[in-house]
């Protein structure tokens, strides 16, 4: 088994924090699967929001 790199953990962290209003407790406790899922989901929705800004129609 290989050691997921720190800083790309805490780059995970701190995105669906901020976005999901989390503590570092729930998200530590996340599967990497379960946290890899939610990171592709809140993405998308994020660039869903900023295309709807964006008035692109898209």
């Amino acid at each position: 088994m290989t050691r997921y790199a720190a800083a790309t953990l805490w780059r995970e962290i701190t995105y669906l924090a901020y976005h999901l209003h989390w503590g570092l407790d729930q998200l530590l406790d996340l599967e990497h699967g379960d946290r890899v899922t939610l990171l592709e989901e809140v993405s998308t929705l994020n660039e869903r929001f900023w295309q709807g800004i964006g008035g692109n129609g898209e």
